[in-house]
C-alpha cells in the first residue's frame, strides 16, 4: 500500500514539477513571440509549428508554453494567500474559544457564503487590467473560509489532548502550543486545503480568460480557448488550436487531484506508518508505538 501511495504522490509531483519548469523557462524557450502574427494561417501541427497556428498565423505551441506561468502564478499565490489565511483564523479561532472564537467564526460565516466566482467576474470587469496577482488575491480573498471551518473543528478535538495539557502545565506560551503541538496534527488536511485551493484558483482563472473578463492580452490557457472560440475553431476543424490547452488543464488538475489523494492518505494524522506489528502514531513531538488490536 505504501509503494501504491507513493507512487500516487510522485506521478502528481512529477506532473505538477513538469508545469513548473515549462512556467520557469517557457518563455524562453517558445520559438515565437506568441502574439506575433505570420503567413502561416491555420496550419495544422508540423515541423515548424508543432501545435499548429491559429487564423492569424500565431503559433499555438508558443502560446501554450508562455501561458503556463500565468495559469501557475494565479494557482500557486492564491493557494498559499488562503491557507495562511484559513491556518491563521482556524486554528487561532479552535484554539483560543470564548470571544475571539464566535468572532472569527463569525467572520469564517460571512466570507463562506460570498459567491467567489461572481464575486471575482464583479472585480475583474472594473479591472479589465488586472495582474494575475490581483487576480490570485481576490480568489485567495473568498478562498479561505472553508478551510478555516475545517481546521477551527480539528483544533477544537485537539485542544483538549494529554499532550497539550501536559505541555501548558509546563508553561509553555500558547503561540507555541499552537505552532509545536497542535499544527504538526494538521499537517495533512492544510496541505489538501492549499491543493484545494490551487485546483479552484486555476479553474477560476482559466474560467475568466475562456469568458473574456480577464485581460485577453495576457497569454494563458483560458486566452488560448477565449481566442479558439472566438474564430469558431471546432466548427473548423482546427482541434489543434484547443485540444493542447485543454489537456494541460486537463494534466494540472490530474497532477494536483493525485498530489490530494497520496496527502490524504500518505499524511494520516492518525496513522502515519506501519512497522512491523505496530502503528506508529504522532502524537506533538513524541511518536507513540501502538500494537495492532491491543494496547501499548
Amino acid at each position: 500500500m505504501k509503494s501504491a501511495l507513493n507512487g500516487k504522490t510522485m506521478a502528481g509531483l512529477a506532473i505538477m514539477g513538469f508545469f513548473v519548469l515549462i512556467a520557469i523557462v517557457g518563455s524562453w524557450l517558445a520559438p515565437y513571440d506568441p502574439s506575433a502574427m505570420s503567413s502561416d494561417i491555420m496550419e495544422p501541427p508540423s515541423g515548424a509549428h508543432w501545435f499548429g497556428t491559429t487564423q492569424t498565423g500565431q503559433d499555438i505551441f508558443s502560446q501554450v508554453m508562455v501561458g503556463t506561468r500565468g495559469v501557475l502564478i494565479v494557482g500557486l499565490v492564491a493557494g498559499a494567500i488562503a491557507t495562511a489565511l484559513s491556518v491563521l483564523i482556524g486554528v487561532t479561532a479552535g484554539f483560543l474559544g470564548g470571544v475571539a472564537d464566535e468572532f472569527l467564526s463569525a467572520l469564517s460565516n460571512i466570507f463562506l457564503v460570498v459567491p467567489a466566482l461572481p464575486l471575482i467576474i464583479i472585480v475583474t470587469s472594473f479591472l479589465p487590467d488586472a495582474g494575475d496577482f490581483l487576480i490570485a488575491f481576490v480568489i485567495s480573498a473568498t478562498g479561505w473560509a472553508w478551510g478555516a471551518r475545517i481546521l477551527r473543528a480539528q483544533t477544537l478535538s485537539l485542544r483538549q489532548r494529554d499532550y497539550v495539557e501536559a505541555a501548558r502545565a509546563t508553561g509553555e506560551r500558547t503561540w507555541r502550543l499552537i505552532v509545536f503541538e497542535v499544527m504538526p496534527n494538521l499537517t495533512a488536511i492544510i496541505a489538501s486545503s492549499f491543493v484545494g485551493t490551487v485546483i479552484f484558483a486555476v479553474l477560476s482563472v482559466i474560467t475568466l480568460s475562456f469568458i473574456g473578463v480577464a485581460s485577453v492580452s495576457n497569454w494563458n490557457w483560458g486566452t488560448i480557448l477565449f481566442w479558439a472560440q472566438n474564430a469558431q475553431a471546432l466548427a473548423q476543424g482546427a482541434w489543434w488550436w484547443f485540444i493542447p490547452a485543454g489537456l494541460c488543464i486537463a494534466l494540472l488538475g490530474t497532477a494536483l487531484a493525485l498530489i490530494n489523494f497520496g496527502i490524504d492518505e500518505y499524511m494520516n494524522p492518525r496513522l502515519r506508518t506501519s512497522i512491523g506489528g505496530k502503528v506508529k502514531m504522532r502524537v506533538g513531538f513524541t511518536p507513540v508505538l501502538r500494537q495492532e488490536g491491543g494496547r501499548s
